[in-house]
């Protein structure tokens, strides 16, 4: 088996140290869960409850574009292209795809 060596600040040690007594286990076999739940060994982990928010906020979204539409095409557009301009200003669209 491979180790690593990390080192942590003071706060973050004493919180991992809390939550390996709350499971009832040691520091490494604590830090060695969370980094498997982390990532996606475990699909009931940090991934798959990630990918049940989206899904959700997915559906959520595309109910109250529906309903906007039918009553308000242009709030429905305004919003649609705040919301490109927020997406593009993260990095969360690509600038070159934006154009075309």
């Amino acid at each position: 088996m491979a180790r690593v060596t990390i080192r942590f600040k003071d706060a973050l040690y004493e919180r991992l140290i809390v939550g390996a007594r709350a499971a009832d286990t040691n520091v490494a076999d604590y830090v060695r869960n969370i980094l498997d739940r982390y990532e996606g060994m475990d699909a009931g982990g940090y991934h798959g409850r990630f990918d049940e928010l989206h899904a959700t906020n997915i559906q959520v979204f595309a109910i109250l574009a529906a309903y906007i539409s039918a009553r308000h095409p242009d709030l429905l557009a305004r919003g649609t292209a705040d919301a490109r301009a927020l997406l593009l200003e993260r990095g969360l669209i690509d600038p070159v795809e934006e154009r075309s």
